[in-house]
């Protein structure tokens, strides 16, 4: 299913899905030692931009991936690209889909990801709340203590700790939730 609602809207950031033309902003984003250590899908050149540019039109074309490119305006010039927000579903309809998110590494630390992160956690619950969906979970290493803080900060629960799974995921997970009726009343907090 293609959602029917607006795209979501975070104060201070635009959201859109993804052009060809981030690309060159996905590269030098994805040279961050940080992101390439929490990320599975290296950009480190326009080949690899364009591959990953494509698995997320993909995932729009087929409703399984709804991934936003999270923009920050500036005082001139084009807004400049500073994370991204992704709504994935393993397949479209059902009660549970997952969310996951990075932030460029000059952008950590102002509150973009928490603002971001709710805006399309309300986006979610509302585009397919005729489709069922009533939880959604965000999935991170223990040793993400910054996406640890995102999601408390943006009303996503501790659920549990899931074993490690190698080579993909060699440390151990956390698993955090937040149901539909939480996306209706919680305002982000920085």
């Amino acid at each position: 299913m293609t959602p029917t609602v607006e795209l979501p809207a975070a104060e201070g950031l635009l959201l859109r899905p993804f052009r060809d033309e981030d690309a060159p902003a996905l590269i030098e984003i994805h040279r961050d030692e940080t992101l390439r250590r929490f990320t599975r899908t290296p950009v480190t050149d326009p080949d690899e931009a364009a591959r990953w540019l494509d698995l997320q039109y993909r995932g729009w074309a087929d409703g399984v991936r709804y991934s936003f490119a999270v923009l920050e305006p500036r005082a001139s010039g084009p807004a400049e690209l500073v994370a991204n927000v992704a709504l994935k579903r393993g397949a479209p309809g059902g009660p549970v889909a997952e969310v996951g998110y990075w932030t460029a590494a000059a952008a950590r630390g102002r509150g973009l990801a928490p603002r971001a992160l709710e805006a399309v956690t309300g986006w979610a619950f509302a585009a397919f709340a005729a489709d069922g969906l009533v939880r959604l979970d965000l999935l991170h290493q223990v040793d993400n203590a910054a996406s640890c803080r995102v999601a408390e900060k943006t009303g996503y629960r501790l659920r549990e700790v899931l074993p490690a799974l190698p080579p993909e995921f060699p440390l151990d997970g956390h698993r955090h939730s937040r149901g539909a009726r939480a996306a209706e009343v919680r305002p982000p907090t920085a």
